[in-house]
């Protein structure tokens, strides 16, 4: 290959837009580090990009892979661990951690898609244990803010259902593939309900969300979508019946999400102060470590979305947006370019669970819909949710991988037909 043929694939805008991004965030860290001198920020500033290079680069080496989206990806979840760091170190490194972790599980997810021909042999204990680890809370669990959703073992916390997304997709994907809707959606009900009990509505709604995705992609009917939000609504309206108790909250957050200013100290005071923190985020907001939004309540969880505004700004903001619309979008184009019904409909689902979760809790913190407690993912604090986002980018990577496969003997097989005489 010739010097300059070497040089014009150096670069390629792939190269290129990760040789930035590991800038980015190399110079971020180290101007964390010359504000306290602290050997943590030092050690990020090299750690963070290092990762960044093997869940980018590294990976395409051990199998295809969507460049683009492995880019993405780790663009946010660098993010996460450099906003976590900045708001607690503790926090930060623990995330930074949870980031390598979740990248192994990554490349774990795309072998086994990329791999593994069937799931009929062990889709019937997906679903058994999907349906168990959703109910071990209820046995077991230990409530947080208002959900009962999670476990606490050796002393440290994590939720079920982060984990049961992963077999929920690949259930839904594989049953819906054979044409058993009906026996899908009654699945996904069970999961939905047991969610609703534990008064984790923010997962049950992302839950039902996809379900209703999968649903419509498999059938193209839209009479199923509207049965299923019409009994989504009469069980709603039968459950505040039953046990107002339960709904109570759920109910306490649709009014203080229509007039959060008629309690802004008690009930409102969340939604208000995140957004005071984005309006004083401006344009281009006060910069890295130069902001206040630690005051709002849950603000490396929920509201992680309006402390990045703060300090980076609006337009930054949206830039995030956008990063994770481009995600939905390379993975509906993955799922238009599979072979197979069951692939196109796991990609599927997996892009909409991203999209739904992406839209709950950003339409959350700007006030478009009422607040519900998940995750953002990539960038939130948790290491189950950021482990289980990563996943679902593998599961992607899978399916983009099974493409790729796909193409090369199509390539193979007509090179061979071609030589025929």
């Amino acid at each position: 290959m010739s010097d300059k043929n070497k040089k014009r694939r150096r670069l390629t805008p792939g190269r290129a837009m990760v040789s930035t991004v590991m800038l980015f965030f190399f110079l971020a860290f180290f101007l964390l580090f010359l504000k306290d001198f602290a050997w943590q920020s030092l050690a990020l500033s090299l750690v963070v990009p290092v990762i960044i290079l093997f869940g980018s680069v590294g990976i395409t080496k051990l199998f295809p892979a969507d460049t683009l989206l492995l880019s993405l990806t780790n663009f946010l979840c660098a993010l996460g661990v450099l906003v976590l760091y900045r708001l607690d170190p503790d926090r930060g490194f623990t995330q930074a951690v949870n980031y390598g972790v979740g990248v192994a599980a990554m490349i774990g997810c795309t072998l086994l898609i990329r791999y593994l021909p069937s799931f009929r042999f062990v889709n019937w204990a997906f679903m058994l244990a999907s349906i168990g680890l959703l109910a071990l809370p209820l046995v077991i669990g230990t409530e947080r803010n208002g959900a009962n959703s999670w476990i606490t073992l050796g002393g440290r916390s994590f939720q079920p259902s982060e984990i049961v997304k992963i077999a929920l997709l690949i259930s839904m994907a594989h049953m819906l593939s054979r044409r058993k809707v009906i026996f899908t959606m009654g699945f996904a009900a069970i999961c939905v309900l047991i969610l609703a009990v534990q008064n984790d509505f923010g997962t049950a709604l992302l839950y039902f969300g996809t379900a209703l995705v999968l649903g419509y992609a498999s059938t193209g009917n839209l009479l199923l979508v509207g049965a299923g939000v019409g009994g989504a609504g009469a069980a709603v309206v039968l459950g505040n019946m039953i046990m107002p108790d339960k709904f109570a909250r759920a109910m306490s957050r649709v009014e203080v999400w229509l007039d959060p200013w008629q309690d802004v100290q008690g009930a409102g005071y969340q939604i208000v102060q995140g957004l005071i923190a984005m309006a004083n985020g401006g344009l281009w907001g006060v910069g890295l470590g130069a902001g206040n939004a630690t005051v709002i309540p849950e603000h490396y969880n929920d509201f992680i979305f309006a402390v990045i505004v703060n300090e980076f700004g609006m337009l930054f903001g949206l830039i995030v947006i956008l990063m994770y619309a481009f995600i939905m979008i390379r993975g509906i184009m993955i799922a238009r370019n599979t072979r197979t019904m069951f692939h196109a409909l796991l990609a599927t689902g997996c892009a909409a669970m991203i999209a739904l979760q992406v839209f709950v809790i950003i339409g959350g913190n700007i006030k478009l819909i009422p607040l519900t407690g998940i995750t953002l993912p990539f960038i939130s604090y948790g290491g189950t949710s950021l482990v289980s986002s990563l996943c679902i980018i593998g599961i992607l990577q899978g399916v983009a991988a099974r493409n790729a496969a796909g193409i090369h003997e199509d390539r193979e097989l007509a090179m061979q037909g071609g030589g025929v005489r």
